[in-house]
């Protein structure tokens, strides 16, 4: 016989006699049976995943950690190298040692409105500039919030094809009309203009476009063009029912004035309806928070489902947030953010030089061709494109070099890579020994390739790394 719970439930205010005792048993959930429908489908995908070499895993752990890893990070978002500062660490364990309070949050921020968040929030108005500031858990969270509950009946969208998979589930969670969510060719804005003018046809009287980019996109490494974007929402909009959202999660605390974004950076601050800004990445803490208007504001905290139906932040994670900003206003963000930049500039002049010269083709590793536009304005986010992304991450990870692989559905079938980010902690030397190996493994490749051809047996470009890749797991 199962082991039980013994619940006794009272009136709130214990005015009435208590309920009659309820009896639980100890394991309420039942098991996935062998053989069952459910496992068997769920099996069965997993398995196609694996035949196409698209599963995903968890990565070991054990390479988590920029201070006790044994690899050298080129994979995480931690563009600063934060996360391993001890100046941060240090200033954290300062303020959390004074605060008030610390541990969990209490609840939904309709529920408990904590001191440590409404303070947060208002430091973050004020340093972005905006009328109104509204925290979240997560990027992701704002995403869907903004997205599932702002564009109202019959609006329409227009959003980038790359843009991340958060602004899909809060379009698809959205009272906008399948026909009226409308993609364009990746920051192109020729194709921007004709989706505009697509929306423009579709709208009725009174109802709003929306347009959705990322200031700088975590796959390919590119810039929205902002400017121009502007330009062309006022010209085929001028009576001002468009509205740019900008996401700019990978661009905070690198680029712009104190590191608050590339819309600052360009000045349009007064042109974007939303920013969206995330403290998980160059930041090295957890939470997004969207900088807008007070409608704006005061209608997510009635409507946001990703808002209003989740506990907030802890305090523990306000506390860090806000010991993070600190970097941004007392200077040492922009010195990180200055040799991080001129690590990506480094990175790509060697490699693009050295597959050059070493007559590489760039059918089996190349850049990224707006990396080749970068010199003036770099990103911390390098592809190296390959159709063999996973035995060169191999062939990296053997040589002490954790920088991940990239396939489809996560990119476009056909645009495999592997992810290089760059981080301030990074030195010239390890960006030099990513380089050579890289360059390395191509050779290793070819070599192999012509041997086996002379020999007239079956090319295998995987096979020089093979076992490494099995090991690895990746």
């Amino acid at each position: 016989m199962l082991e039980t719970y013994r619940i006794t439930l009272l009136h709130p205010l214990l005015l009435c006699p208590p309920l009659p005792s309820l009896h639980f048993p100890l394991s309420m959930s039942a098991p996935l049976q062998p053989g069952s429908a459910l496992r068997r489908k769920l099996e069965a995908a997993l398995a196609s995943r694996d035949n196409r070499w698209i599963r995903r895993r968890l990565p070991d752990p054990a390479t988590a950690s920029a201070l006790t890893s044994p690899l050298t990070d080129f994979t995480s978002n931690d563009y600063l190298s934060l996360s391993s500062s001890k100046h941060l660490r240090s200033h954290f364990l300062d303020k959390l040692s004074t605060a008030p309070d610390i541990l969990g949050s209490g609840g939904s921020r309709l529920l408990v409105n904590g001191q440590a968040h409404a303070n947060l929030e208002e430091r973050l108005r004020q340093f972005f500039g905006g009328e109104a500031a509204l925290l979240f858990n997560s990027g992701f969270d704002a995403n869907v919030g903004f997205f599932s509950c702002i564009p109202q009946p019959g609006d329409a969208i227009v959003y980038d094809e790359y843009i991340h998979a958060s602004v899909h589930d809060g379009m698809r969670a959205s009272r906008v009309e399948r026909p009226s969510l409308i993609p364009f060719d990746h920051n192109s804005v020729q194709a921007l203009r004709l989706a505009l003018m697509v929306a423009r046809n579709r709208l009725g009287e009174g109802q709003s476009v929306f347009v959705a980019v990322e200031s700088l996109y975590s796959m390919d490494g590119t810039f929205s063009p902002l400017k121009e974007m502007v330009e062309a929402i006022e010209e085929i909009f001028p009576s001002g029912n468009a509205y740019l959202i900008v996401d700019e999660a990978h661009s905070t605390g690198i680029y712009g004035p104190g590191g608050k974004g590339r819309v600052a950076m360009l000045g349009l601050e007064d042109k974007v309806l939303v920013r969206l800004h995330t403290f998980g990445k160059a930041l090295a803490a957890s939470g997004a928070v969207i900088v807008t208007n007070n409608v704006i504001k005061d209608y997510m905290v009635n409507y946001a489902r990703s808002l209003i139906y989740t506990t907030s932040l802890s305090y523990a994670n306000i506390i860090a947030a806000d010991a993070s900003f600190d970097m941004l206003l007392d200077g040492t963000a922009l010195h990180l953010s200055k040799h991080l930049l001129s690590l990506s500039v480094h990175l790509t002049t060697t490699l693009s030089s050295a597959l050059k010269h070493r007559n590489i083709p760039s059918t089996l590793v190349a850049l990224h061709p707006s990396t080749t536009s970068h010199k003036n304005d770099p990103s911390p986010i390098i592809p190296i494109l390959t159709p063999h992304p996973r035995p060169l991450s191999a062939y990296l990870l053997a040589h002490g070099m954790n920088a991940r692989p990239i396939t489809w559905p996560t990119v476009p079938k056909g645009k495999d890579r592997v992810r290089v980010c760059l981080h301030a902690g990074n030195t010239k030397q390890e960006v030099d020994r990513l380089v050579w190996s890289v360059v390395r493994w191509a050779e290793e490749v070819l070599n192999a390739d012509a041997t086996k051809m002379n020999d007239g047996m079956e090319v295998d470009v995987d096979g020089p790394v093979q076992q490494v890749m099995e090991r690895s797991k990746l």
